[in-house]
């Protein structure tokens, strides 16, 4: 029968549990696990078993918990806090059920529902920060699903920014007034300096960088992150991209970042796009340095979004040089770049023993001049060679190969919008590459593989690049 209200039938709390006796009746998996979860605490834990099983008894030794070795009895549980029925037998669940309740204390009878007076959530703990998410009962399975992505958008060192919070309370009462201008310190706090510091595990610099928060008059210091998107799924962005991307007042991306990726940020963040895709160019590169500039100096958190990772022909080193000259602050988060995805995709091996050891990421750009390339020696050598923006390079690209000695066999793997629902996979030889150029259909990034290694790649889902060849010979045929 389907709820309908919206209202909870449990209500959400924290118990306090340190050096307060937390009783576990049983022997077996179900009790194991319930003291497992118990040593995220500092309760003292009491375990009620007569023959624990040997897993169970080796954690038990090796964490000196308590064990009283008997038949469970009412009188064991007097001074407990909580009570936890984890025998694995129904009804010797419900006779420590009743036993607590009629002693007035708490208790969980593990799976039945109608015997608990609380449950127990699936938690992160980042302590002394704890994120509890429960379904009063109706899907554990749920709950760690939710769990595991709450997980991967906290960052490991929560819980040391929130202690160092805690120390600092008492200062900040004395010395910052109620309102806004406390609201707007701990915000600084929590996502500023202080945070940076001890996200890299300096606390010493976090302490200081907390005390000029005391002292600062004015905007806070602004700081920009570099960060991959990766090939275009939302699910190949890094956990750090996703917790900066919730830190940014200011998301400034590029036309190639699918707008789901860009929607994954700070909902109240200011989004700027600068265009930058082939041909299309809203910003110049140097309007891009002076906007990121612009922005780390009026105090804002900024995440320059870039297609793929951002030192790979993502012009990194020009935004890092100016925001170095203006002193502004700024952190490289790498992403996955496309020739990873495209792989991927393909399931080909871009290294493989004793028929290609070395790796090349070029744009092909380079063949236009008189002087053959190294990567294009290398490529000869045997390197499988990553050809990035490779459509409208690929007869050039071709041409200059087979010229130089690479065979007109050699396997080419070709990908549109690589790891996204909408890719598109080509297959053939390095003769067929040039007819890449009248692939009019393909309107996405495109990724060129080269070399021996790619043979080794799974084409049951591509395309093969001559077909279009061999339609019209059909046809005139015909």
């Amino acid at each position: 029968m389907t709820r309908e209200t919206e209202q909870l039938s449990v209500f959400p709390a924290f118990f306090r549990v340190a050096d307060r006796r937390v009783v576990v009746v049983g022997n077996g998996d179900e009790a194991f696990a319930k003291t497992r979860l118990l040593l995220n605490t500092q309760a003292a834990i009491v375990v009620v078993a007569e023959a624990p099983e040997p897993a169970f008894a080796a954690l038990l030794r090796q964490r000196a918990i308590e064990v009283i070795p008997q038949a469970f009895s009412a009188d064991l549980i007097g001074d407990a806090v909580l009570v936890f029925a984890a025998t694995g037998d129904a009804r010797a669940d419900q006779a420590v059920a009743r036993a607590a309740r009629a002693l007035g204390i708490p208790v969980n009878a593990v799976d039945q529902p109608d015997f608990c007076d609380f449950f127990t959530p699936a938690l992160v703990n980042r302590a002394p920060v704890a994120v509890a998410i429960g379904t009063e009962g109706a899907g554990p399975v749920l709950a760690q699903m939710i769990r595991a992505q709450v997980d991967q958008l906290l960052s490991p060192s929560l819980g040391r920014l929130a202690a160092l919070a805690a120390d600092y309370r008492g200062a900040v009462d004395r010395r910052i007034p109620r309102g806004v201008t406390r609201r707007l310190f701990w915000r600084r706090f929590f996502t500023g300096p202080v945070a940076d510091a001890v996200n890299a595990g300096d606390i010493a610099l976090a302490r200081g960088k907390a005390e000029n928060l005391f002292a600062a008059r004015g905007i806070a210091a602004g700081r920009v992150w570099l960060v991959g998107a990766g090939p275009g799924a939302e699910d190949l962005l890094t956990l750090r991209a996703q917790r900066v991307m919730m830190e940014a007042d200011a998301i400034v991306f590029d036309a190639l970042v699918p707008q789901a990726i860009v929607d994954m940020g700070r909902r109240d963040a200011e989004r700027i796009s600068v265009g930058k895709r082939k041909g299309c160019h809203s910003k110049s590169q140097d309007e891009i340095n002076d906007l990121l500039v612009e922005l780390g100096k009026a105090g804002k958190r900024v995440v320059r979004l870039k297609s793929g990772d951002p030192l790979v022909y993502g012009r990194a080193a020009e935004e890092m040089a100016a925001l170095r000259e203006a002193g502004v602050a700024y952190e490289i988060v790498p992403g996955i770049t496309s020739a990873f995805a495209a792989a991927a995709d393909f399931e080909l091996p871009l290294t493989l023993r004793g028929v290609a050891s070395s790796l090349v990421f070029t744009t092909g750009h380079d063949l236009t001049g008189a002087v053959l390339p190294d990567w294009a020696r290398l490529a000869i050598s045997g390197a499988t060679i990553a050809v990035y923006m490779g459509r409208t390079v690929a007869a050039s690209v071709a041409s200059r190969l087979m010229e130089a000695g690479l065979p007109a066999e050699t396997t080419v793997a070709v990908v549109e919008n690589a790891s996204r629902r909408d890719r598109r996979l080509l297959h053939g030889t390095l003769k067929d590459l040039p007819d890449l150029e009248f692939r009019d259909e393909l309107t996405g990034p495109v990724m060129v593989i080269i070399g021996d290694a790619v043979a080794g790649a799974n084409f049951e889902q591509s395309v093969p690049l001559a077909a279009r060849e061999t339609v019209d010979a059909q046809d005139v045929g015909a």
